[in-house]
């Protein structure tokens, strides 16, 4: 059974840090592309990034980029998402997700996907 397991979120102010984790299983991880996503209330879900866990290649949204950092272990099935430099505006629930291809942003060329994880960044 294919599962991603997003974990990590919380509550940060302005400025400060969190990193998240998805953790899969029932696939060969080291093959695929594993993107990170994110929807604030009202607005449509957003790529946020994405990584090809087979040779470490990344993309960023233009939005998050320089500030945040996708990395895999893939030794723990794992990806990580390091947010640094948090605005108000990263405010969302972050999903991760497994695609194929690069599909960068394409929330359609992703078959699964986590429950989702919470940032809210506030003063």
């Amino acid at each position: 059974e294919v599962q991603l397991q997003a974990s990590g979120g919380g509550s940060v102010q302005p400025g400060g840090s969190l990193r998240l984790s998805c953790v899969a299983s029932g696939f060969t991880f080291d093959e695929c592309n594993i993107g990170w996503f994110r929807q604030a209330p009202g607005k449509e879900r957003e790529g946020v990034g994405c990584i090809a866990t087979g040779n470490h290649w990344t993309w960023y949204a233009d939005s998050v980029k320089g500030r945040f950092t996708i990395s895999s272990d893939n030794n723990k099935n794992t990806v990580y998402l390091q947010m640094n430099a948090l605005k108000p505006e990263d405010t969302a629930v972050y999903y991760c997700a497994r695609s194929w291809g690069d599909y960068h942003d394409d929330p359609q060329g992703y078959d699964y996907w986590g429950q989702g994880t919470q940032v809210t960044v506030s003063s």
